[in-house]
């Protein structure tokens, strides 16, 4: 009876074993997979500080930065970020207001315009707002202008918006577009063209590389950069917010070299090397200024972007919205959400993703407001469900 029962312990034991063990191959995998099925939704977005420019009166807004006095950033927009190396993220910020800035008058205004300017920031404690650590400045104390804009050559160029910046390798890289033209129809903006700024002593120094440059028609004339595996991918629109939307990618060695960048290509569905006219859309517009990163937790990268309902056909909002949607593989995209829309934060436009935040249950993100004409930290909560 003893010999009996220990054989029935001895196989209970191997059973458990078995199941411990195929939990650890298949049992993790099966859950991958349920939660491959299941929806990434994100809601509840609220607004948590400001990052740029001056409290209104009776605001109640967090406020950690002093933009204006220390910086003489008092209006600006934008502010995209970029991991570069521990926690230390940079921003670009657009078109850039001094003093003598009047909010809710239409945008930028105010003395000593700069097309762009660069904040540093090692803040990861968000819920008390994003705090800048450093801002690049000229010999006078005031931030900056780092890619060459209106002033540069009045005559061509409007300005100098950055769209996108990566760390490849130890270079630290910024896309911009030229702009000559703002008004054009069909959700257009006029470019000269579209290229990098690049720094190799972390962002305290940049120049101009003009073996990457875009044409004013190209579909990369605004791109969304993000890494994965040591490679760069970059999702492209024409400048603007009326075009689809259309990806390349480059290993990080070859950030300078065009001929290397692999263009998608969805008829023949593979990668085409050095041929910019092959890629075809990945997603349908209209898409404006965008973010994209690989969210570590659920494994899969979430797209931010502007979207004008004026140039849809079909349109998904009545008003201006920021929309979101997922991927597993930047081919095949989840149907966008609206994020947050304009009746609830009027004006309001781009919603670039804090790099460091890829395994939170929450979306970080900076959003700008045409109103007040300046930047805010913005949450939203994450969850999957079937």
């Amino acid at each position: 009876m003893y010999l009996y029962m220990e054989l029935i312990r001895m196989r209970t034991k191997q059973i458990l074993l078995f199941g411990l063990v195929t939990c650890s191959l298949t049992g993790n995998m099966a859950c991958k997979d349920a939660d491959s099925e299941k929806t990434l939704c994100i809601d509840n977005v609220r607004m948590i500080s400001r990052v740029t420019g001056d409290p209104l009166p009776g605001d109640t807004l967090l406020n950690p930065n002093n933009t204006g006095p220390d910086f003489d950033v008092y209006g600006t927009d934008l502010g995209l970020m970029w991991h570069m190396d521990g926690n230390r993220v940079g921003m670009f910020f657009g078109d850039t207001s001094g003093e003598g800035f009047v909010v809710n008058k239409n945008g930028g205004n105010g003395s000593n315009w700069r097309s762009n300017v660069l904040a540093f920031s090692s803040d990861t404690e968000l819920t008390d707002g994003l705090k800048i650590d450093s801002m690049l400045l000229d010999a006078d104390g005031k931030a900056l202008e780092v890619c060459a804009g209106g002033k540069t050559n009045p005559e061509v160029y409007q300005t100098s918006i950055p769209t996108s910046a990566i760390r490849a390798g130890k270079t630290d890289c910024v896309h911009i577009m030229n702009i000559y033209d703002w008004g054009a129809p069909h959700g257009r903006w006029l470019t000269n063209f579209s290229s990098v700024y690049t720094s190799n002593d972390d962002g305290r120094t940049w120049e101009r590389r003009e073996e990457v440059t875009f044409s004013p028609d190209s579909h990369f004339s605004q791109v969304a950069y993000a890494k994965r595996d040591g490679w760069i991918y970059m999702l492209g629109t024409q400048a603007g917010r009326g075009d689809a939307a259309y990806l390349a990618r480059f290993l990080e060695n070859d950030l300078l070299d065009m001929k290397a960048y692999e263009y998608w290509n969805g008829e023949s569905k593979e990668w085409i090397r050095g041929n910019e006219a092959a890629a075809t859309p990945v997603l349908r517009g209209p898409v404006g200024e965008a973010s994209l990163i690989w969210h570590k937790k659920f494994k899969r990268w979430i797209l931010t972007y502007n979207y004008d309902p004026n140039h849809d056909e079909n349109p998904l909002t009545k008003r201006h919205a920021i929309l979101y949607c997922t991927s597993k593989d930047l081919v095949q995209w989840s149907e966008p959400k609206v994020l947050v829309e304009a009746d609830r934060y009027p004006a309001l436009y781009c919603a670039y993703i804090h790099p460091l935040k890829d395994n939170d249950d929450q979306l970080w993100f900076i959003m700008s407001m045409w109103g007040p004409y300046n930047a805010f930290l913005m949450c939203a909560d994450m969850k999957l469900e079937l």
